[in-house]
């Protein structure tokens, strides 16, 4: 198994990290300031020098204003792989 930061699942993820923020219109100081952390923390997580953990991810998805769950199913709905439609006889 690959490490999962070279996986198109991580890259979805980070982008993921990214888009939630700018959607909420939250900069990456602010962010840093809910968190009680620093803009080059933030900046490291997004870019995937810095992994986040799952205690750390539900502390930035509270910080947002967005339910952990809710990221959860949008990373799953972003990485869930098309199925193949079986095709009748």
């Amino acid at each position: 198994m690959d490490k999962s930061i070279h996986t198109r699942e991580y890259a979805v993820f980070l982008r993921l990290l990214r888009q939630v923020r700018k959607d909420r219109g939250v900069t990456q100081n602010r962010l840093a300031e809910l968190l009680e952390s620093t803009q080059t923390f933030v900046s490291k997580c997004e870019r995937g020098e810095r992994r986040l953990d799952v205690v750390e991810l539900r502390q930035w998805c509270i910080a947002l204003g967005m339910g952990f769950c809710d990221f959860a199913q949008q990373l799953h709905e972003l990485t869930e792989k098309p199925r193949r439609r079986s095709r009748a006889g």
